[in-house]
């Protein structure tokens, strides 16, 4: 079900830059790839049975979130290291209290005496988040058999994991009973689109100069910057930023997605899963148990199909993708999506208070 719609100018829909695909069927592992246009590059969101994700699209992850260390949710960490030793760039991983020691305790699993003889010592760098803003963070390198070094206590302000020029990913730390779960929103602070008659227009083509005319207009460059553009036939051309940017470019909105899975359906997890999501183009959200079967679902600190539609559209979200079913409802999954659904439909949010998270 979607509420609301994607960028429109012109009556041609925008592009989006974060692409998510789910790794694995509803009644699998969660997880979530968020792949990159035009780049070689993903955020992995989970890391659970990973048997369906081909390698080269494993080689393009740099950063990975785990919720919390259930198997389910944490299972494929060798199978992503095994796929990416080697390679020069570091592979980054997030998680609730304690992930430090569980990283440390999988890579201490394992004999690293051939390691030194790899071209790039492969490094992995793991951050526990608390509930109280602050992070663990230690590095492991493979040339120094993944020993646990560099540990420091790091500021993690509004939950904030990763900011770069491009992508933003906050964390809010959730109660699954009487552990930490953490949930995702994967935030594009502004998408700039390029339209490729107006560039035809100015004499230009398409090329990778367009990634550096993004950058600088996302920084928010003067208009008398000089870029160079591409024109056909391989040569290129010099214009002012501020000419590109009024004849071809519009920046809107960036895209947002979260991610919820094991939360118990709590007051303080409601309003801060409504605030992780609020206005989220996509959200996906557990739906392990339908409502009928709410007080397993209690007992069990997860949400029923019901709560979690109730809650997607207090965060007024653009639409959801249940996943994580329970394998009790093997044969009736289509149940779970039709409740989420239909409570993401029909739930009633206060009108001038469109955050509200609903009664618990």
């Amino acid at each position: 079900m979607v509420r609301g719609g994607t960028p429109w100018e012109g009556g041609r829909t925008l592009r989006p830059l974060l692409h998510p695909h789910p790794v694995n069927p509803p009644t699998g592992d969660p997880g979530v790839l968020v792949e990159f246009l035009f780049e070689r590059r993903a955020l992995l969101l989970d890391i659970g049975d990973l048997t369906g994700l081909a390698q080269r699209r494993m080689l393009r992850v740099s950063h990975a979130f785990v919720s919390h260390a259930h198997m389910d949710h944490f299972a494929g960490f060798e199978r992503l290291l095994r796929t990416c030793f080697g390679r020069p760039a570091p592979l980054h991983l997030f998680g609730p209290e304690g992930f430090i020691d569980r990283v440390a305790a999988k890579l201490g699993g394992y004999t690293w005496n051939l390691a030194p003889g790899y071209a790039n010592d492969f490094v992995v760098t793991a951050t526990a988040l608390s509930a109280d803003g602050t992070a663990r963070r230690a590095a492991f390198h493979s040339r120094r058999a993944f020993a646990r070094e560099g540990e420091e206590t790091v500021a993690v302000p509004d939950g904030v994991l990763l900011e770069e020029a491009g992508v933003r990913v906050r964390a809010a730390v959730l109660d699954h009973g009487d552990i930490p779960c953490l949930a995702f929103a994967v935030e594009e602070p502004a998408h700039v689109n390029v339209w490729k008659p107006r560039l035809e227009e100015l004499g230009l083509t398409t090329g990778p100069w367009l990634r550096d005319l993004k950058a600088v207009v996302l920084r928010g460059d003067p208009d008398d910057t000089p870029m160079t553009a591409a024109v056909p036939g391989g040569g290129t051309r010099v214009l002012p930023l501020g000419v590109l940017r009024g004849a071809a470019l519009s920046v809107v909105p960036g895209q947002r997605i979260a991610y919820v899975v094991d939360a118990a359906f709590t007051p303080g997890n409601a309003e801060r899963i409504v605030e992780l999501a609020r206005g989220a183009d996509v959200l996906f959200i557990e739906t392990p148990f339908l409502d009928a079967d709410a007080s397993i679902a209690g007992a069990r600190n997860h949400l029923t199909a019901g709560q979690a539609g109730r809650l997607a559209a207090a965060a007024g979200v653009g639409r959801i993708v249940p996943f994580h079913y329970s394998p009790r409802y093997a044969g009736r999954e289509e149940e779970l999506a039709r409740e989420a659904q239909a409570a993401f439909r029909t739930a009633s949010v206060r009108v001038g208070d469109p955050g509200r998270a609903p009664d618990c």
